[in-house]
């Protein structure tokens, strides 16, 4: 039994792209590509100093047009279309909300247009680029805590900009064995094999758990002024966005502009992952946000949200099943990522909200966004709205008490 547990989990994490310790993150990215694309490397690794010096978007129209056609591995275009985000985020908004560019110039354009082909993934800066892939040991034979992390490309934002991606990294990280709690219940299901369930409905619970714990630390390592007036414009993307209605031009690419959101935790696969596996059905716009920001996340993981949404239900199944243990197995799990979701909820207000009203009657830090995103986040939902539609909708998963007290304990 124990080997084809282990084959059929093997099975899973190939099917998935996804790493046993690691989950969604990319195992070891790389940190440099060949010597013919060292134009672009030179550009992402010193990006923040020539944002700062008003030098990036001179560099960007010197750049020759590279073919990506000698990138052979799926590290190497992982890191292509990391660095290739990151020098589109600063070219676009390197002056700041008043004077975003309205066109990505074609040396930069279509490789990017390119790569992001092949990889399945949008040309613009996702969460699986800057949290999934932008990341190394600073000992490679010391343990994944965040002393020993960097960042492979950095925005402005100084430290607060290295603790908002490694803080968001270990938080993915922890949802690691709550992916293989989900993988173990969905196979449970089929079979009916309530004892698994528990189990993995447990392991998934104790990983909400950890992910809520491990965001706190995102108190003690970023800025909400550095956040908010700095770092956010950069994350912002092109499509409901008031600094950039039209949408961005890609030279060499389209002849219209093209819309795409900028960054965001909604892009998270392991979060959509769980609201799948535990029936809970999002509606309306905060429904269709959701979905549309599968769009923006690696097709295996995409894949994998959408395995677990047509599987058989799992909430249907316990409550057929009359189990007060498994019921109260269900609920803990729904609990767990309501509490994570009310979390959000808070850091939204603490680095988003407050940040912008002060902003609003202080006057802004060099770049800031002002008050163009207060009411829209930086992928292009209304933040304070979604989130708590999302976190009202995974209260109403649960069980109600009710239904508990009307079955009959297991003999």
């Amino acid at each position: 039994m124990e080997t084809n547990s282990r084959a059929t989990l093997q099975a899973d994490l190939d099917a998935f792209d996804l790493s046993e310790e690691l989950g969604f993150l990319l195992e070891e990215p790389l940190t440099d590509l060949p010597e013919y694309y060292r134009a672009w490397m030179d550009l992402a690794n010193n990006l923040t100093h020539l944002i700062e010096s008003h030098q990036l978007r001179d560099l960007v129209h010197k750049m020759p047009v590279l073919s990506p056609h000698r990138l052979t591995s799926h590290r190497e275009l992982r890191l292509a279309h990391l660095s290739l985000a990151f020098i589109t985020m600063g070219y676009v908004w390197q002056e700041g909300q008043h004077a975003p560019t309205e066109t990505l110039p074609k040396a930069l354009a279509l490789p990017y247009w390119l790569v992001s082909r092949r990889l399945g993934l949008p040309p613009i800066l996702t969460y699986a680029d800057s949290v999934l892939a932008n990341w190394k040991l600073k000992d490679p034979t010391g343990d994944m805590e965040i002393e020993n992390m960097d960042l492979i490309f950095s925005l402005p934002g100084s430290e607060s900009c290295w603790g908002f991606f490694l803080v968001s990294l270990l938080v993915e990280m922890a949802a690691s064995p709550g992916i293989q709690g989900a993988l173990e219940v969905m196979h449970a299901v089929d079979n009916r094999d309530l004892i698994s369930i528990q189990k993995g409905l447990l392991k998934l619970t104790l990983s909400l758990k950890k992910m809520k714990e491990t965001f706190e630390l995102m108190h003690k390592h970023v800025d909400p002024t550095d956040f908010h007036g700095t770092l956010r414009i950069f994350l912002s993307g092109w499509r409901d966005n008031p600094m950039l209605p039209g949408g961005l031009l890609y030279e060499g690419v389209s002849n219209e502009p093209i819309l795409l959101s900028g960054g965001s935790a909604a892009q998270s696969s392991a979060i959509q992952c769980f609201d799948a596996l535990l029936g809970i059905q999002h509606e309306d716009d905060s429904g269709a946000y959701l979905t549309r920001m599968r769009d923006y996340m690696p097709p295996a993981h995409r894949q994998l949200i959408e395995t677990l949404s047509v599987c058989p239900s799992l909430r249907e199944f316990i409550l057929s099943c009359s189990s007060p243990a498994l019921c109260q197995a269900y609920n803990s799990c729904v609990l767990a990522l309501k509490d994570l979701r009310s979390y959000h909820l808070c850091a939204v207000a603490k680095y988003i909200v407050v940040p912008g009203s002060r902003a609003r009657t202080t006057g802004c830090p060099l770049r800031g966004v002002g008050s163009a995103l207060d009411a829209t986040g930086t992928g292009g939902s209304s933040p304070m709205v979604f989130l708590k539609s999302v976190r009202d909708t995974t209260q109403k998963a649960l069980i109600s008490e009710r239904w508990l007290a009307s079955i009959t304990p297991e003999m």
